[in-house]
């Protein structure tokens, strides 16, 4: 695709200093842009490359003052990161735009379909599901019996979803994401074996939430693992049966959140944090990365670290101690050595 820099500014409310009609066919950053490029400058730090790239067109705020002339055409808007962020957001709907039913792939007659889905080859699609309006299911993804999937809910490639889960209006669950496997629930029997106790509940997903690649998301054992509107969970994260997680909440990779917790509103989790089952973390908590949460956080709007975790001012203090060992143990060996000496002085 390409497009002038006069229509690129029509579509940011913006206006063109230099040539309206100079076409441009890709997005890049000022310092990388080549002839063809579209780029943006709302940093100043990087304004010397507004007079060195070779980018075609170059986006800018209404009030950048040249310090000499450029050989490039300018769009002229208010703010143009803000801009260029809404450029990006288009092109991407643009790329991303796909329509249709591929074969081969399989529909059961029960399932209710909506408007405008897209559905990729090698798909497969259960008894009794539901699916809302514009819909882009992508090729090699299974929807198992009786799940529900609202409108303009993204499916990517390779997604796993599990009977009877529901997910609502405009989710993202990418690459690998696994919704609805049984949770980890095993009764110890007297001759040391396991006994599976069955998993008979099902997933919320609410509107809004987007699930990074490769994330899982157990069932519950009764009721519903539930994931509140607005959650982001980034790739590689485990989420085990029963829990629920608050609206707005963010977890960074590789985090794990054990059976039955529950995890508040505006929480956010640092990467590898490890949460232990039948807790609640209090809303708008904040948890350093790494970090091993071994109880409840009552306290709302708290920073906490370490493991196990503790207020994150006194855990910064402890690792100070803690770097410092090395040198007290040195020190306690020497007064210990000292005082050896006076007892023998003294006998």
């Amino acid at each position: 695709m390409q497009f002038t820099a006069n229509q690129i500014a029509t579509l940011l409310n913006g206006y063109v200093e230099g040539n309206p009609d100079v076409l441009v066919n890709q997005l890049a950053k000022i310092e990388e842009g080549d002839e063809g490029a579209l780029a943006f400058l709302s940093n100043p730090k990087y304004e010397h490359f507004l007079y060195e790239t070779k980018a075609s067109v170059v986006i800018v705020n209404q009030d950048l003052q040249l310090i000499k002339p450029v050989k490039i055409s300018l769009i002229r808007v208010k703010d143009a990161y803000s801009a260029f962020s809404e450029l990006l957001r288009i092109y991407d709907q643009l790329r991303k735009e796909r329509s249709g039913i591929e074969e081969p792939s399989y529909i059961h007659e029960s399932a209710n379909i909506g408007q405008d889905l897209y559905l990729g080859a090698f798909s497969y699609i259960g008894r009794d599901v539901i699916i809302g309006n514009r819909v882009k299911i992508y090729p090699q993804v299974y929807i198992g019996d009786g799940v529900t999937i609202g409108d303009n809910t993204v499916v990517y490639p390779g997604v796993r979803i599990y009977y009877d889960s529901k997910i609502g209006d405009n989710v993202v669950l990418h690459s690998g994401v696994i919704v609805g496997s049984d949770g980890f629930g095993f009764a110890p029997q007297k001759d040391g074996t396991y006994s599976k106790v069955p998993q008979i509940g099902n997933v919320v997903i609410e509107d809004n939430v987007e699930v990074g690649a490769n994330t899982v998301i157990d069932r519950a054992t009764l009721g519903s693992t539930t994931i509140r509107k607005g959650v982001k969970l980034d790739n590689l994260i485990q989420i085990a049966h029963n829990v629920e997680i608050g609206a707005n909440t963010v977890a960074a990779a590789q985090t794990g959140i054990s059976g039955s917790t529950k995890i508040g509103e505006n929480v956010v989790l640092g990467g590898q944090v490890g949460v232990v089952g039948h807790i609640q973390v209090a809303t708008g908590s904040q948890i350093q990365a790494q970090s091993g949460i071994n109880r409840s956080i009552d306290q709302e709007n708290k920073k906490w670290g370490g493991s196990p975790a503790m207020p994150y001012n006194s855990n910064l203090r402890s690792q100070v101690i803690y770097s410092r060992l090395p040198v007290l143990e040195q020190r306690v060996a020497e007064l210990e050595a000292r005082l050896k000496e006076l007892d023998n002085e003294t006998r």
